[in-house]
């Protein structure tokens, strides 16, 4: 067998999984079947054969949010010494003694720095490289994943919950790096939120599906790898992330310009309107270190969600990273809290959730004064992910507060798997918000995407939400993919080229043989 049939052979191997996995990893959101939840009505214009129930006619909702938890970009600093290592310095140090001492000692020198080369200085050498190789395919994996995601579910928004980056110890220089490598090669082609939107005292209003830019404009929410917990936010970690991002506690409106109800209150015709809210839960629970940017996130969360209070035909959406507080066992990560010491402040150093009496906060708020408001929660931290349904009462129990056990009496949120909910969902007495941890997109979890849809229900006068989730694979998915690809591309060019050189000699053999006659 000729050398270049064995590698044309080879390539012919290869070709069928090269295929397979080229196609599934550049189309995988198809074969996944990925998509927006579609924008279902209450009713039914039509049914269909002996359909027990009406057949609900789907559309495309107007507002589509693509969601993305914690891409965690690590740099340097999980390089061996910060990858300011230099490369075989024992090969140094050997030529500097030569060179001072003369080539008398090299034979001393050799047996010394010899072994340090082969059990210090390589290895290190290897744990550099790999992990910068390592960090080049994962800004690559991300990167697909967005792209792929973004391009196949065509989203009329884009959001990070947190995380963005893999340490809030960084220093300003690393942090650029990273922010860097975030908006030119994970998110390349997405923009920053302009900041004649987020640095209003007011919250703007825009009609919804009137730019079109906002597919490209990523929001942008902090976590505590980007800012730091309670106990370590300062004011310069805060303007760093808002200079290269967005502004950390901010919001914004979109009215269905298309539609129109009646205020119950004002008896005033309404457009209905969503609300977005971009909230910095990070320096919500104390005890803190800068008591500023905690009274400025308790500020805003006050005035958004109990003073400026929208019409009745408004829903709010609120991006934040910390999940609310819930039991231990309803998602992976159970509340927890830990404090640094008192020489360092004593502030929180970690944290799985928000404490229950800032978690109640939020969710009285969300629903309004009427516990009658739609909304939902949308976070990250909790790489696993969780879907969870807090629910209560819709109406206050005044006897038992009139009562003698008034005392005593609670009304307090429970909260559910969303999933063994659905009693509660559908209770009439009950008031809820969903809450949804989105999974991480990191390899390790699966490059997971969010999709969130939310639509107006012209049946029952109200905002409508639904959530699904799109995984590609670990991030070994993308490498072997793209490995294999190189590989048997490699084994094609060098059988088409070695059949070249062979067929040429082949033709002066022939020639060589004719002169010979």
């Amino acid at each position: 067998m000729r050398t270049s049939d064995l590698f044309l052979a080879l390539f012919r191997f290869l070709l069928p999984p090269v295929i397979i996995g080229t196609v599934y990893t550049y189309f995988y959101p198809f074969f996944q079947q990925c998509s927006f939840p579609e924008a279902r009505h209450a009713e039914a214009a039509c049914y269909f054969g002996n359909d027990a129930k009406p057949a609900v006619p789907g559309e495309l909702a107007p507002f589509r949010l693509l969601l993305f938890g914690d891409p965690q970009l690590e740099g340097d600093t999980s390089l061996p010494e910060h990858g300011h290592a230099d490369l075989f310095p024992s090969l140094t140090r050997l030529l500097s003694n030569v060179e001072r001492d003369g080539p008398g000692a090299l034979t001393a020198s050799l047996s010394e720095e010899g072994t340090t080369f082969w059990y210090q200085d390589l290895p290190k050498a290897f744990r550099t490289y790999h992990k910068k190789l390592d960090l080049w395919g994962n800004d690559r994996y991300l990167a697909h994943i967005y792209r792929t995601i973004h391009w196949y579910t065509n989203p009329t928004h884009v959001a990070v919950l947190g995380d963005l980056l893999g340490s809030q110890w960084i220093s300003d220089d690393e942090f650029i790096a990273r922010s860097e490598r975030f908006w030119d090669i994970v998110f390349r082609g997405g923009k920053k939120v302009p900041s004649l939107i987020t640095d209003t005292s007011t919250s703007r209003a825009e009609g919804l599906g009137a730019d079109p830019k906002w597919k490209e404009i990523i929001i942008t929410v902090p976590g505590n790898h980007d800012i730091g917990y309670a106990g370590d936010i300062d004011e310069q970690r805060i303007a760093r992330f808002e200079y290269l991002y967005n502004r950390v506690n901010w919001d914004i409106r979109f009215a269905l310009n298309d539609t129109t109800t009646i205020d119950p209150v004002s008896m005033q015709p309404s457009t209905p309107e969503l609300r977005l809210i971009m909230l910095n839960s990070m320096n919500l629970d104390g005890p803190v270190a800068a008591w500023d940017p905690h009274q400025e996130s308790v500020d805003f969360l006050n005035h958004k969600l109990y003073h400026d209070l929208p019409s009745a035909d408004s829903a709010t959406i609120l991006l934040t990273h910390i999940p609310l507080h819930k039991e231990a066992g309803i998602c992976a990560d159970g509340p927890f809290v830990d404090y640094l010491p008192e020489h360092h402040g004593g502030g929180i150093k970690e944290q799985n959730h928000l404490s229950e009496d800032v978690s109640a906060r939020i969710l009285d708020g969300m629903i309004g004064p009427e516990r009658s408001r739609k909304a939902i929660v949308l976070n990250g931290h909790d790489h696993a992910g969780c879907d969870v349904y807090h629910s209560k009462k819709k109406a206050l129990d005044l006897e038992a507060l009139q009562g003698e056990d008034a005392i005593s009496y609670e009304d307090k949120w429970d909260a559910k798997q969303y999933a063994r909910a659905q009693r509660e969902v559908l209770d009439t007495s009950l008031t809820g918000v969903r809450e949804v941890t989105v999974r991480s997109m990191m390899g390790d979890f699966g490059g997971n995407a969010g999709l969130l849809s939310a639509w107006w229900d012209k049946e029952t006068n109200e905002w409508k939400f639904d959530y699904e989730s799109c995984m590609f694979g670990v991030q070994h998915i993308w490498w072997a993919v793209h490995v294999l690809d190189l590989v048997a591309l490699g084994f094609g060019i060098t059988g088409v080229l070695l059949k070249g050189i062979e067929g040429l000699s082949s033709t002066q053999r022939t020639t060589e043989l004719k002169k010979k006659q």
